[in-house]
Order: C-alpha cells, then structure tokens, then sequence
C-alpha cells in the first residue's frame, strides 16, 4: 500500500546527489586570482596564453594554485591577496611590453576555492548582491574635449555642406581644436558666409578675423551650447553603459552620474572583473568613410610620399595600410541593431548591421554616387583606430541593411557586434579607479541575515520532532532537503542572492513547513476516525495534496506578480520565492512521504504510528468504546 516504485527512489536519489554537488561548492568560500583577457577584438586567448602566463609565474618565482583556461580567458588562483597582487604585476609586465597599448587586460578577481572536479560538472557557487559580498566599483572619467571636439567636427561638415547649397565660395573649412575656421579670398563671400552660418549654426559664434588675403570666418561653440554637448555626452554614455551591462547579465547593477564628467558604476556579484571591466571600459564607435584611391595614396600607403591632405593612414586587420579620408560618412549614432552571423556566400562568420532612416538614405547615396570605390568600416577602441573591412562597392545598397565580414572568427563576431548593439560613446572614458567594495549592511548584519536563516530552522526542526515525534523527524528532513534543493538551484542558475533573498528563505521554510502541518494533521485525523495506520498514511497524503496546492498556486501568483512588476530588491525576494514554492512541494510532498514508505511501508501487521498524540473525542454513548469513524 505505501511503496514506492523503485523508479520514483531513484529520482529522489538523484535528486539528493545533485543538490549535494551544486550546493556543495557554497561552502569553499573564494581565493584571490588574477584573470587575463582580449584587450582587442584581434587578439585571441588561447592555451598558449596559458602558458605564457605559467612561464612568467615560473620566472619570478610565484607559485600559483593553478592557471588554467576558462571560456575567453584565463585565470590564475593564488594563495593569498600578497602574492595575487605581485603576479598581477609580473604578467601585465609580460603579456603587455607597450603599456599604452596593452593587448590583454590583466585584472584582479576572486575565484571559488572549490575543487576541479566539481568545477568540471559545472558545480558553482551563486553569486553574492552588493549588499552581501560586495563587487566591483568603477569610477569612470569622460572626456568632454573629445565630446567638443567631435561636435566641432560635425559642425564643420555641416557648414561645408551649407555654403556648397548656397553656392558661397570659400578657400577650405578646418577644424582647429573646438572652433572651425573658415577661408576666404574676398569680403563679400566672408560676410555673406558670415549670416548664413549666424543663422543656421546659431550654436556657433561666428567672429571675421584677419585681412587682405587672410580672410577667416572662426566659429566657436557657445558657453550654453558646450554645455549641453557636454551633459548630452554624459547621458548617452550613462544609457550605453546601461546597455553594456545588460549584455553582461548583471544583476542589479548601480550606474549613476558623480559631479559634471564622472560616472559610478558598481556591478554586485561579478566574478568576471576582467570581462566587465574590458566591456565597459571600450570605447568602441562605427565610422564609415571612403577609401583614398588615387595615386598619392597608394604612395603614401607603402611609404613613399606624404599622407594627402585630409585624408588618415590605418592598418587593416590583415597588415596592410590603407589611406582613408576624414569626412565620416556615418557613425555608431545611426546603427539601430547589429547581430553576429554568417557571409550568405561565403559562409564566414559576419556581423549584419541595420542602419536608421537617416543612416539607410545616407548610404544610399553615396554607394550610388560611389559605384567602383572602396568604402572603409573602421571601429575605434579606446582612441586606436582599426580597418574591419574595406570592400568595394558593386552597386548602390539600399533598405539600411549592411554587412562587415573580413577574416573574423565567430567569437571576434559576437563580440564586435555586442559594442556596436550597445551603443556608440559619445566620449571616450577612461577607468581612474577599479575597486572591489564591502558589503554596504556591514559583516554584523549578514551574519544576522544568515543567522535567522539558521535558527529559524532550529526552531522548526525542534517544535516538529516535539509535537510530532518520528513524523516531525521526516517533516525535519524534507525540510533540509528542501533549502538543499533550493539553494543547488540558485547555484545552478548562478542567480546574484541579496539580503532580501535570504529573507525570501528565511520565510520558505515556514510556507514549506505548512504543507508537513497540514499532511500530519491529515493523518491524525484519519487515525482518530479510526482507520488502520496504513490506510490513514495513505489517506493523509492523498487528501492534503489538494489543500497543498491550492495554497502553493496562489502563493505563486503572488510571487509571479512580485516577479513581474517589481525591480531592484523586491524582484530578487521573488525569485527565491517563486523557486522555493516549486521546490517545497517536491519536497513536502514526495521526499517525506518517501521517507514514510521507507520506514513503515514494509511493515505488514502495522499496529501504530510515532506522529504524537492522537487525541480522541470523548464518546457520544457512556461507557462505549469509542466513536464511530468518521464520515468522509
């Protein structure tokens, strides 16, 4: 009557075994590391990064617990934060000769201590919120000259073009530093510049300067109209790294704007510093310009003659130099989306672009005007330049749908086309302080935390094997089986558990007690009806299955509902609590009572069971036996 089939032990046993492995690496704690990633999107991790990193340790005498390669990158484990912080010193001495360039990011980190075996199986400690483990903190300075300069460069191609519509002739347009000077070789051509420019560049003060055949136009940007450049910069790069850190899948994270060019960003639980730290701290932006085909820069390309006038020398991915000219066609500001994928004809992998309204009728045009010419995508990181790819224009290309594909692997692709989704910086950022912060509730309030979680459950287990002796014992188990299989699934979703999580766990173990509450009951009941011991085992289990998922559902609606419309803190507690309500009803329901089939379901002749006291009504009649059973 009460057994189970040995299929349903076996999913109990595994059940156990890996709640045991996953929540196993929780108890290791972290040891300090040092993690090595791509600075550029050409550089591969590989391992003989490795072992470029072992030989280095290995010269300077460091002993390392191991160097092994993780993912897209590699990571060292030491013994203490001493010895962490001295080789963090001698492979970014190694790995990065130029420390103006650097080609790979050597950060500090904290790694699980748990053994490889489990790290093997994917067996990872959850994450720790802000609030409790602490993460990293950026504070990150823009550069707002960058930001004036490069709206002074739009402005002079908005002027070039404005005076070419209105047929004003000059002697050339120059930007010089933040102010934009224009040339001409008489009067009337300067004054007539002069109101037009006054009236289309309002945000421009226009001033004529020089005389004779030094005849200038110099415009230079209004104190109000800097600052609006400067506080539009700030909020773009504010949404772009709001974007970047989302593709990394932070929880919770904190970015927010400190005095006029700074901004804070705190990522709780990151345990891929260097990850973080290389998406947030790129500055990559999308520029499309055609390429210079004429002979002076094909001269200037192998060396051999100067660089034409307004025109740049780059280096392609392959080594080759290319002479591309200044004017940008367009810019990271009109790309909507970009998706990592595959060349239709080639099968390489590619990054396919979707250009806005504006950016599609811009490149339109000039592919039109352009048949035969070679056209440059470049992408700027951290101030360095690179040619993506340089082909040539077959015919015009239209519906704002563009292709960069150039001896990429598919990694290269991802990745390039994650800082181009995320958005172009409107100024460049530099990282002036990298660190890792405490717990903001203090060492004394997450022993409290944990603590609660603790002696809550004491409290349980004692008032259960009181009140309901060997039951309550079972009751006890599925209990710890429950916060075992709970806290294996956060460790496998590797969620980020906050101070309100573990107040979320504190109040499953009650609403998972319940429903042991409510089957005891159910068997008492049946026991004082006076049914056998078996059958009322088998009857209490049955008819509180009901009562327990009707209140489960409903408590999960909430929970879903907390999940849906709440944000920060609150979405964290309903996490917990969605997955507890799951795990309690496994638990409560198919782990104790496999626990009762266990003990009693091989005792043929059961005469009792150990659930307490089981208290009768008085009898209807004096002096007989007892109640009749129960109606059900």
């Amino acid at each position: 009557m009460n057994r189970y089939p040995w299929w349903k032990y076996a999913i109990l046993a595994i059940a156990l075994v890996v709640g045991l492995l996953y929540t196993l690496p929780n108890f290791f704690g972290e040891a300090p590391a040092v993690q090595v990633s791509s600075a550029k999107a050409t550089v591969r991790v590989d391992e003989a990064l490795a072992e470029r990193v072992r030989e280095a340790l290995a010269a300077a005498t460091i002993e390392a617990d191991f160097v092994q390669l993780e993912g897209t990158s590699v990571r060292a484990r030491f013994r203490d934060t001493d010895v962490q912080i001295r080789a963090r010193d001698v492979i970014a001495q190694a790995l990065n000769p130029d420390a103006a360039d650097p080609s790979y990011i050597v950060a500090l980190n904290l790694v699980s201590r748990s053994p490889a075996w489990l790290a093997s199986l994917h067996a990872l400690p959850m994450y720790l919120g802000l609030d409790l483990r602490g993460g990293v903190h950026f504070l990150m300075q823009v550069d707002m000259q960058s930001a004036l300069t490069k709206r002074a460069e739009s402005i002079a191609g908005d002027a070039r073009t404005l005076l070419r519509e209105r047929d004003i002739r000059h002697a050339g347009i120059v930007r010089d530093a933040q102010s934009v000077e224009v040339r001409f070789r008489d009067a009337t051509a300067r004054e007539s510049a002069r109101l037009v420019l006054s009236e289309r560049v309002a945000e421009m003060q226009w001033a004529e300067v020089g005389e004779g055949e030094s005849l200038r136009l110099v415009g230079t940007l209004r104190p109000e109209a800097a600052r609006a450049v400067q506080e539009t910069a700030l909020k773009q790069n504010i949404t772009t790294l709001n974007n970047r850190v989302n593709e990394l899948g932070v929880a919770e994270p904190v970015i927010q704007q400190q005095g006029l060019d700074r901004i804070v960003v705190q990522l709780p639980g990151v345990q891929d510093t260097a990850k973080a730290k290389d998406i947030i701290g790129r500055t990559a932006t999308l520029e499309v310009r055609l390429v210079d085909d004429s002979a002076e820069a094909a001269a200037a390309a192998i060396g051999q003659g100067p660089v034409p006038f307004g025109t740049e020398r780059y280096v392609e991915r392959g080594g080759a130099p290319l002479i591309v000219r200044r004017q940008v066609i367009l810019t990271g500001e009109n790309l909507t989306d970009a998706q990592p994928g595959f060349d239709g004809q080639t099968q390489e992998p590619a990054v396919h672009l979707t250009l806005d309204a504006k950016g599609a009728r811009i490149f339109r045009d000039v592919t039109r005007e352009s048949v035969g010419k070679r056209m440059a995508i470049l992408l700027f990181e951290k101030g360095k330049g690179e040619v993506v790819t340089a082909p040539v224009i077959r015919s015009e290309i239209g519906g704002g749908r563009v292709q960069i594909s150039g001896r990429m692997t598919t990694q290269e692709a991802a990745d390039v086309a994650l800082l181009l989704r995320a958005g172009s910086l409107a100024a460049p950022m530099e990282i002036i302080e990298e660190r890792t912060i405490g717990p903001s509730l203090g060492a004394e309030n997450i022993a409290k935390g944990f603590n609660s979680v603790l002696w809550g459950f004491v409290a349980i287990a004692v008032f259960m094997c009181a009140y309901y002796m060997l039951f309550g014992v079972f009751s006890t188990l599925a209990l710890g089986f429950n916060l075992l299989l709970l806290i294996a699934l956060l460790s496998m979703l590797q969620a980020t558990l906050t101070l309100p999580g573990i107040a979320a766990i504190a109040l499953v173990l009650g609403m998972a007690i319940d429903a042991n509450v409510l089957i005891n009951e159910r068997v008492r009941e049946e026991l004082r009806g006076g049914a056998p011991p078996q059958l009322a085992i088998q009857a209490g289990y049955d008819r509180a299955w009901g009562t327990i998922l009707d209140s489960n559902v409903t408590t999960l609606i909430a929970g879903l509902a907390l999940l849906a419309f709440g944000s920060g803190p609150v979405r964290g507690f309903a996490v917990v609590h969605c997955l507890g309500i799951l795990t309690s009803m496994f638990s409560a329901v198919m782990f104790s009572r496999g626990l009762v089939n266990l003990w009693y379901g091989r005792q043929k002749k059961l005469r009792s069971v150990s659930i307490g006291q089981v208290w009768r009504p008085e009898p209807d009649v004096p002096g007989a036996p007892g109640t009749p059973p129960a109606k059900v």
